[in-house]
Formats: structure tokens, sequence, C-alpha cells
């Protein structure tokens, strides 16, 4: 995740330059965002890389701190990889070019509308928000069918 601010259209006086104060930061580090959408959750962290022994370790926290029935997510190559699935967390993929169909994706969307062009200290969680934008029924649907799920 980089973040580099953008100029946005303000409004201003006639003939008044208008100065926008920009944060111009890069931290190289991966954002892992797990979204509960029916609870309006979130759980999170950062990643100094996204590759398969970060993503179990994350995993195996997630199981230990959380009641989450499993996780939906793209077909990532640290997602896919074996020695993830099997750490028992069912993980529902998503078809192939489909992030409107990801809840992470939505509160990054959120994020981005909130913090572009302003200069923040930290971000704060909004359970009613989070709930509109990714509690989808279909997601409750795929856990409660094993079938649909894959299972470690």
């Amino acid at each position: 995740m980089g973040l580099h601010g953008m100029v946005r259209r303000v409004w201003g006086r006639r003939g008044a330059k208008v100065r926008q104060r920009r944060q111009i930061v890069y931290e190289w580090r991966y954002l892992f965002l797990v979204v509960d959408g029916q609870q309006g959750r979130l759980f999170w962290c950062w990643m100094p890389a996204l590759n398969a022994l970060e993503t179990r370790g994350v995993i195996r926290g997630l199981q230990k701190a959380s009641d989450l029935a499993g996780v939906v997510w793209d077909r990532a190559p640290a997602h896919t990889d074996q020695s993830v699935r099997k750490l028992g967390m069912p993980l529902v993929s998503l078809p192939p070019y489909s992030p409107e169909l990801n809840p992470a994706e939505r509160i990054f969307e959120e994020l981005r509308r909130a913090v572009e062009g302003v200069v923040y200290a930290s971000l704060d969680a909004n359970p009613d928000l989070i709930r509109s934008l990714a509690g989808w029924n279909w997601i409750n649907e795929a856990l409660e069918q094993p079938s649909l799920a894959y299972a470690a």
C-alpha cells in the first residue's frame, strides 16, 4: 500500500490561490484486511511481504483472535498456496477478475475516499459502515455450504 495524496477540487475565493496540504509518504508494507461484514468488524495487520510464509502467520493469528467461519479472498499466489489452505480456515475463492465482490475492496474504496487529500493520524473503524459496505448474504450462504468453501 502506498498512499500518494491527490489534489482534489475545492471551493475558494475567486482570484485567490487555494493551497492544499498533501501527504507524500510511502510505507512499503502490505495491508492484510479481513472484513466481517455481518458483525461490522475489521481484522487487519501490516505484513512485510505478501507471500505464503507471512500469510500463514496472519491466518494462524486470525484463527486465535476471531470466531470467523471462513475467509473470502482472491486468487493471489499467497492465498492459493497449499500450506495456507492446510491451516483449517475455510477459504472461499472469488471468481477471476471480480474485485467488486471482494468485501475488503469496498472498505478500501471508502478509505481512499476518506483519506485522499487529508493528513491523518489514525483510522477508526465504523461497524455500521462496514456492515453496509460488506455485510453480504451470499458470503454467509457460501460459508454454510461446505461444497462452496475450500476445506483444509
